[in-house]
């Protein structure tokens, strides 16, 4: 299928720095158009004047006073000043598509009005007390939150992020069921501190620190793995694992429903079912992890585990629960719950109110606006489009994912699956000069991470498959 690159309104081509809105757009639109290329949709904002720090003076505080292991995007860092919707702006004022949503996080778009009101309002009335005291935005948050929950998972735990809501997963589940070992899936990425370092499955993100208890089981990886799509043969990996490296007995088995940070990996079908049920049988709990595949960010359902038939004990959550407040949860049932209660289990910041309330403000806005039902529909508008540039590029080994989390893996032979690694970085630089974000990873770093805000058009999808098809041509 060829696309054709259709002139449109606005572009995001020329800096906009001390413009007029309309004034910018026709600059931009005179540069697409005598360069030959797509225009970004058109879009009613302008945002104020930036008179901050330039890149490069930020890029030298951030070398002399922040961590070394902070690492970035591009030859030449983006200084990102302001965002609307699935829009970002750098310090000129030029526009640009975010196809990346902070990591999969900004779920109903840049500083959405409703979600800002919601936290300013509580800001204003109480920023901060203690859960020793009672207030109304954690226990509501908590209420609606179960709502969107299938059986019994209906107990939360709110945490200041994916990483402590999976530690204490994995801590719950070994409480609960007196055993230590966890398995987790090869590839897998959970976290960077202690436990969630042990359960994840990548090299990249592992230190040499003690990680005791963690068994990593054959990936159900559709693209790459020995049984290509059948999820039950790679299950027996996990049977034998509780076979052969265990006492018979484990803690849990924590698995996401799609890999994010692993490059957008669905397991194959038929794994988690088979996968619960060995689990289930050697007494351990089967965890959820939904940082990035959860809240409505596949479209078809609510929560990535939901299209495999299966119902966890645990459900873990970050991300897109708090469009980039820092907040994350664990679900499970009163039963389970209950461990915490053997000792004192406090977090201080867990159920902020300010959290808390614009937590809430996200999930309205979700309900309101059908946002699941747009990542179905343009998600599902993008991959097809995704899927005839493959047709058309031979780099283009794969294209997966559901909903508004896709991918797409580059490779330079297509039999043999040799990880692309140096050109999708020209893919990315090219598409970044055309006005696209967009985000990358898979163990060897090949695979364009396509997870816009929810609120991402047909529109928008046609400017990314443009974009991409000229920066795939220009290889």
């Amino acid at each position: 299928m060829k696309r054709l690159l259709l002139p449109r309104l606005s572009s995001s081509l020329t800096p906009r720095r001390r413009f007029s809105g309309s004034a910018a757009a026709v600059a931009g639109q005179n540069a697409a158009a005598a360069a030959g290329l797509p225009n970004m949709p058109p879009f009613d904002y302008t945002p104020p004047p930036y008179d901050g720090p330039s890149a490069a003076e930020i890029l030298r505080k951030r070398s002399e006073f922040l961590s070394p292991s902070m690492f970035y995007f591009y030859k030449k860092p983006l200084n990102i000043v302001d965002g609307k919707m699935q829009y970002l702006f750098d310090e000129d004022g030029r526009r640009y598509l975010d196809a990346f949503g902070g990591i999969a996080t900004v779920c109903c778009g840049h500083c959405h009005p409703e979600v800002i009101e919601a936290i300013i309002n509580q800001m204003k009335r109480l920023q901060h007390s203690t859960v020793l005291y009672l207030n109304h935005a954690i226990a509501d948050f908590a209420e609606a939150l179960a709502s969107k929950l299938p059986g019994d998972l209906k107990v939360v735990f709110f945490t200041n992020s994916g990483t402590e809501a999976n530690e204490l997963a994995l801590m719950i589940a070994r409480l609960y069921t007196g055993c230590h070992d966890i398995i987790s899936l090869r590839n897998a990425y959970h976290g960077n501190a202690a436990g969630t370092m042990g359960a994840t499955a990548q090299c990249n993100y592992k230190f040499n620190t003690i990680q005791s208890g963690v068994h990593h089981a054959l990936n159900p990886d559709q693209y790459r793995g020995i049984f290509g799509s059948d999820g039950e043969k790679y299950a027996k990996d996990v049977q034998e694992i509780i076979d052969f490296g265990t006492s018979g007995r484990v803690a849990g088995f924590i698995s996401e429903a799609i890999q994010g940070v692993g490059g957008i990996l669905e397991l194959a079908p038929g794994y988690l079912p088979s996968v619960y049920n060995s689990i289930k049988k050697a007494g351990g709990l089967c965890i959820a992890d939904e940082v990035q595949a959860g809240f409505a960010r596949t479209g078809s359902h609510f929560w990535g585990f939901e299209a495999h038939g299966v119902v966890p004990d645990i459900v873990t959550m970050a991300k897109g629960i708090g469009n980039g407040i820092p907040i994350g949860a664990v679900v499970t049932t009163p039963e389970i719950a209950q461990v915490l209660t053997y000792r004192n289990y406090f977090n201080t910041f867990g159920g902020n109110p300010v959290c808390t309330a614009g937590g809430h403000a996200v999930l309205k806005v979700l309900e309101k606006e059908k946002l699941q039902e747009n990542a179905l529909v343009v998600g599902s508008y993008l991959k097809d489009g995704l899927m005839a540039l493959k047709e058309k590029h031979e780099i283009i080994g794969d294209v997966r994912g559901r909903g508004l989390m896709l991918g797409v893996e580059l490779v330079t032979d297509r039999q043999q699956k040799t990880p692309a690694k140096t050109e999708i970085l020209h893919v990315m630089e090219t598409i970044k000069d055309m006005g696209v974000l967009v985000g990358k990873g898979g163990f060897y770093g090949n695979v364009f991470r396509i997870t816009p805000p929810l609120c991402f058009s047909k529109e928008d999808s046609d400017f990314f498959l443009d974009v991409m098809d000229i920066a795939l041509s220009k290889l």
